[in-house]
This record gives C-alpha cells, structure tokens and sequence, in this order.
C-alpha cells in the first residue's frame, strides 16, 4: 500500500477532514527504522526496536477520532495534551497537526525511543520526558486531554484527577480502547473492542 492507498482507505472508513489531512502531512516513513521504510504506508503496525511498534494507522486515527480534538472551543488557550506511551513520536506529529496551538506533553519510558522522538519533533511544541508514565504527569496536570497508546491492564481511574472538566481520555486497556469523558465531574466511559497494543511497562 503506498500513501495514497492509505489515506483513501481512510477516508472511506468515515474518518474527518482534519484527521486525513494531519496524515497527508506526517511522513511516516520518518518515524521507522531505515531498513522498513518501504513499508511505511501498510496499514499495520510495525517495528521501532527495544520491542516497540508504531501503532497500525487505522488504529491511530480511531483513538485520534475519540479524542475529539476538532471539538475543543477555539476560546480555550493553552489547550494541554498528554500522550503516555509516545513511541516513535508519530502520534505526537499527528496531534500536533490536527491541534496546532496546543501545549503537548508526552512520556516515554525507554530512553532511545525518547531521544530519537525528541529528535524527529524537535521544531514542534512538544515536551518529551524519558520516565515512567503509568502514574501520568501531575505537576503539569490538569489536561483537556490524555491518550495512552500502550495497553493499560485496566481503565486508568488514578488519572482522573489529571484531567479538566469536559476533558477525554483515550485509553487502551487491555485488547479495548475506552474513550472516557469528564462531564461535570461526572465519569461517562464507552468501550471499542477487538484492538491489541504492547503492555504498558510500570518502573
């Protein structure tokens, strides 16, 4: 498949403007290893090294979607993100682009994957930190929004105090992404099964 297979494939799926758009933009193929760069637009996951895999693009755009990041009032400054689990930093570029003003946050626990994400987003408005991710980011906390790329054994409740009234949580728990909404401190969650993700690794 090559990148206009994908984002047609994607479009036909249902998926909005903004999402297909922020994918044109991102290269992919920036994100791999050298040696699979060819198969940058296969809509699978691939591998990162230490064990790790870029998240198939479907999947991507599925809890991108859930994010709802098109539905943030355009009166709200300093819109903060946080993405546990960053990977390559693909998503990150994605949420960037779909999200231009936003502040965005992530954690990384592996220090190669970190360094080379850093590198790769170095111009953009993201803060990578190289540590154990599990227990979120309170000293830059509360967020508008939280996604957990990496599968959490369950639905992350420690993390709500993390998160802003009317803010979401895209999660992937076990072989299910949780989209879980905060609205007037009241918890409202809707489940998506049939998905897998690599463990989210604590300490």
């Amino acid at each position: 498949m090559n990148k206009p297979q994908l984002l047609n494939s994607l479009k036909q799926q249902g998926f909005p403007s903004k999402i297909i758009k922020a994918f044109k933009k991102v290269k992919r193929e920036n994100f791999i290893p050298e040696e699979i760069k060819q198969y940058a637009y296969e809509d699978e996951p691939l591998p990162i090294g230490q064990g790790q895999t870029i998240s198939q693009p479907y999947t991507i755009a599925f809890m991108l979607n859930l994010l709802e990041l098109d539905k943030i009032s355009k009166k709200q400054h300093k819109i903060k993100i946080l993405e546990i689990g960053s990977g390559s930093g693909y998503v990150l570029a994605l949420i960037n682009e779909i999200s231009k003003s936003s502040e965005i946050y992530a954690i990384e626990r592996i220090k190669e994957l970190a360094n080379k994400s850093k590198q790769v987003l170095k111009n953009k408005n993201i803060k990578i930190i190289n540590k154990d991710g599990s227990k979120g980011l309170p000293k830059s906390a509360p967020f508008d929004r939280i996604l957990i790329s990496a599968a959490c054994p369950k639905i992350p409740e420690h993390l709500y105090p993390q998160l802003k009234d009317n803010g979401i949580i895209v999660a992937s728990v076990q072989n299910s992404i949780f989209q879980i909404k905060k609205i007037n401190n009241k918890i409202q969650k809707k489940e998506f099964s049939g998905f897998v993700f690599v463990p989210l690794v604590e300490g």
